[in-house]
């Protein structure tokens, strides 16, 4: 391969920091909790009560998840009285669970 093709490929290639937080973001989907948790939030917005009832899990599990999704930015919270309210925090999170979901239900 002469060297120019080299260089191109080199420079289309991620950089470190960018192919670790990507790294970072497949490493939070890759619990079957937190996915079933942004398939409910694919849905509309929940409370956290709503969250546990409907993947069946303890409210402080779903917290706990909740948690580091929103580290991970892929949630956001909006606190209504007594209740936090989570939603997928853009269209990018939905598609890209669309996508995955696309893909395995494939075949």
């Amino acid at each position: 391969m002469p060297q120019t093709e080299k260089d191109t490929i080199r420079t289309e290639v991620l950089d470190e920091q960018t192919a670790a937080r990507l790294a970072e973001l497949f490493r939070a989907l890759s619990d079957p909790s937190r996915v079933r948790i942004l398939s409910a939030l694919a849905k509309g917005e929940l409370h956290v009560g709503a969250l546990a009832q409907a993947v069946g899990l303890s409210e402080s599990a779903v917290s706990h998840h909740l948690r580091g999704l929103r580290q991970m930015r892929l949630v956001r919270a909006r606190k209504e009285g007594r209740h936090v309210f989570y939603t997928l925090d853009d269209d990018h999170i939905a598609d890209l669970f669309q996508c995955g979901l696309d893909h395995v239900l494939h075949g």
